[in-house]
């Protein structure tokens, strides 16, 4: 196991370092061990098991928690390379869970019937850390010599990506300069689009993204409409706005509600409607803009998400004290709890 310490945050990120050739079974196995060393080398006792994915309920095989807690991000089942087992692990692990954050309210509304204790929480924004691509900043010198006007994504570029459209957009004004900024993970190389004025400047950092945006005319969210991306809720939407950048998007659900319905994102999803609503978004003074936005994003930092999320989880500690003196343990993925 390899610890480090973050001395600004305080969070001490742990990796596990597993032999090769190992099954599966045995490397949840290995890896529920370390976790167990971990807890007791740092005298943590009935830990809160916060799970981002089902994929992780094995690791906590042992330990006796004090909550349990689901924060599911997106609906991962949809991803391409997903593992079989994802939906059978989900089931378990809603099982166990004693309270369930959703990523967003598609999300939320798909899921809602499966547990009592469900919460949309949509993404938040650092509003400080983004805003500082309203004023003047550096160009990044990867993008510096790529003239105006320019149309910016960051993000991965997966299978989520309508990559017909990105086409469609490039061809259709060749005037236009798309950047983007990401990986490309999951769909081969061959398939993005190469034109001229489509440029691939790949992963950055996210204390960089605010100089890269800066230098956007807009901020595009071009998502295809499929399995993949019906539930998910950008977290770039909030970002986007928070650096004062017009916003065009396809018709993304959690999108489309709340942020078009304020008036905050033009939405459309064939090439010459993404064009028109690009040409609109340029027309339009960004203080307009801002104005409009501002009061929502007030309301969306993430301390506040913080806040309203550990109040649930500090509940559902207070309940399971109440219902009985000791946690339950998971002793396998396919075990239900068993509460004394």
């Amino acid at each position: 196991m390899e610890a480090t310490l973050d001395a600004t945050t305080g969070v001490t990120v742990v990796v596990p370092h597993l032999p090769d050739g190992l099954s599966e079974v045995e490397r949840e196995q290995v890896q529920a061990r370390l976790v167990a060393e971990l807890c007791e080398a740092q005298g943590i006792e009935q830990p809160v098991g916060w799970f981002y994915t089902p994929m992780a309920l094995p690791l906590a095989a042992g330990l006796q928690l004090r909550a349990c807690v689901y924060d599911c991000m997106d609906e991962l089942s949809a991803f391409r390379g997903a593992p079989r087992s994802l939906l059978v692990r989900e089931a378990e692990l809603m099982g166990v869970a004693d309270v369930v954050f959703t990523g967003g309210h598609a999300l939320f509304e798909a899921k809602r019937d499966r547990h009592a204790n469900i919460h949309p929480f949509p993404s938040s924004v650092d509003t400080t850390h983004f805003g500082r691509a309203r004023k003047p900043t550096s160009e990044p010198a990867d993008q510096a010599g790529i003239p105006g006007p320019r149309l910016g994504f960051f993000g991965v570029i997966d299978e989520r990506m309508d990559l017909s459209l990105i086409e469609g957009v490039a061809r259709a004004r060749p005037d236009w300069q798309l950047v983007l900024l990401g990986p490309v993970v999951k769909i081969d190389h061959a398939d993005l689009p190469r034109l001229p004025n489509v440029h691939y400047l790949g992963g950055k950092s996210y204390a960089d993204l605010p100089d890269y945006i800066a230098g956007w005319d807009v901020a595009l969210l071009p998502f295809a409409r499929n399995e993949s991306t019906r539930f998910i809720s950008p977290t770039k939407t909030p970002e986007y706005l928070a650096a004062g950048k017009q916003v065009v998007s396809t018709s993304i659900r959690d999108v489309v509600r709340p942020y078009a319905a304020l008036n905050l994102v033009r939405i459309a999803d064939a090439p010459e409607d993404f064009v028109k609503a690009c040409e609109a978004a340029m027309a339009e003074p960004a203080q307009q803009l801002i104005a409009r936005a501002d009061p929502l994003l007030a309301k969306m930092s993430w301390d506040l998400t913080w806040r309203q999320m550990d109040q649930l989880v500090q509940q559902s500690v207070r309940d399971n004290t109440r219902s009985s003196g000791e946690r339950f343990h998971i002793s396998s993925p396919s075990e239900q709890r068993e509460v004394g």
